[in-house]
């Protein structure tokens, strides 16, 4: 591979902990994307709806906000090493219950996992180090949904099928657990001052404060809730494999690899980024081709191998996007304040493709999933344009930009 542009290994050879928090993360994610794809294709099954798919993603959205907002103020606030560890107990049962209910007939984790990374690794090391986080994520999102398509599509029974997914996602944990438990820990950067100064709800407050003087920050996260909200066509992968595609459960799980397999591609490869200095104007341009290669993949008709070729250009388009808006949020916000605004980000992030679940589910109960699919491709590069004029501090913004930074309010 050409020098330099070659994802960078540093963080995780120079950094214990980094390298614990990163194996462990990487497998039981994969068996996290596994109950990711067994989920959406049980309720197909049962019901025939796409509405029904996408309104799993409208049901995750509540909790997960409540949850995702509490999370990153408890993360700014206890060790985030232990907030890790219980969390992680927490997925495992979550999965045991939709285990046993097939045998019967992620807002703390995460905020404390994305605050703990700049503490872990060098700040010059920490374009580095989130550009491996996308290589762990989009690593599990092939080998998850690849490996959830055999388990489902290997019996007669979709009942065995859905269960031993479940039960290998339980199973993933252990390491997860394993690999937080060797860890440090990782308390957050507050004096007694400041960490009795606020607590609750007005913690919470003062992270949206902070986040209201930031345009840049808020920019980003825009960028991608119009991305995945308009963009995101994955509750109707089960609807285009069993009806378009004729591909059944194995085809399915390439359907959710596609992406991540682009994405993965994009991720080491990434030796460049470091280079780019106009990051805001990167991140435009790659929400931009997210959403042309979403509108391709809509007018693939039944070309299975195209269909797929574009899933993976949009999803290589996709990690850059993360990676240079990773960068300005995690380079440009205190630690004080990381978990807060870490827990904002998560809730884009994660709660912005539930509710384009509901989106692309109900445009196609409406009209067609060829619609939902087309229209929301167009959408989304339409609206990341009226973004950036909205925003042009989002344009302009240059690596060597940082934003003010005056601390908690009133700290």
């Amino acid at each position: 591979m050409v020098r330099g542009l070659a994802v960078d290994l540093t963080p995780l050879r120079q950094s214990r902990d980094y390298r614990l928090l990163w194996t462990g993360e990487l497998v039981s994610t994969m068996g996290r994307q596994i109950t990711v794809v067994a989920l959406p294709f049980q309720v197909y099954l049962q019901t025939r709806s796409p509405l029904a798919v996408g309104l799993i993603g409208l049901v995750e959205v509540a909790p997960l906000i409540v949850s995702t907002i509490a999370g990153g103020a408890i993360a700014d606030r206890r060790d985030r090493r232990t907030l890790i560890l219980v969390t992680e107990f927490g997925l495992a049962a979550t999965s045991a219950l939709l285990l046993v209910g097939v045998l019967r007939g992620f807002g703390v984790n995460t905020p404390s996992r994305s605050a703990a990374v700049p503490n872990l690794v060098s700040r010059d090391q920490l374009p580095a180090a989130l550009a491996l986080n996308q290589v762990l994520f989009n690593s599990s999102m092939i080998v998850g949904p690849s490996v959830a398509g055999l388990i489902l599509g290997a019996f007669a029974n979709p009942r065995m099928g859905l269960a031993w997914a479940y039960g290998t996602d339980i199973a993933t944990f252990a390491v997860a657990i394993g690999a937080v438990v060797r860890m440090r820990p990782l308390p957050p950067k507050r004096d007694a001052a400041e960490a009795r100064a606020a607590t609750g709800l007005k913690e919470i407050q003062e992270g949206f404060s902070y986040l209201r003087t930031q345009r840049v920050l808020i920019s980003t996260f825009l960028v991608d809730l119009d991305a995945m909200i308009f963009g995101m066509p994955r509750a109707l992968f089960p609807v285009l494999a069993l009806t378009v595609f004729g591909v059944g459960p194995r085809g399915l799980g390439f359907l959710y690899a596609a992406p991540a397999a682009g994405a993965l591609l994009g991720a080491v490869t990434a030796g460049w980024v470091g280079r780019v200095k106009h990051q805001g104007r990167a991140v435009v341009w790659a929400v931009a081709l997210w959403g042309a290669a979403i509108t391709g993949f809509g007018l693939s008709g039944q070309l299975f191998g195209l269909a797929l070729l574009f899933l993976a250009f949009a999803g290589a388009a996709d990690v850059i996007s993360a990676v240079f808006r990773g960068a300005i949020l995690q380079l440009n916000v205190p630690d004080s304040l990381r978990g807060r605004l870490s827990a904002v980000h998560i809730m884009v992030v994660t709660g912005g493709p539930r509710v384009g679940d509901f989106e692309a589910g109900a445009v196609a109960a409406l009209v067609s999933p060829w619609f939902s699919v087309v229209s929301g491709g167009v959408v989304c590069v339409a609206g990341v344009l009226v973004l950036a004029r909205l925003f042009p501090e989002l344009w302009r913004y240059h690596a060597s930009t940082t934003l003010p930074d005056d601390g908690p309010p009133g700290g």
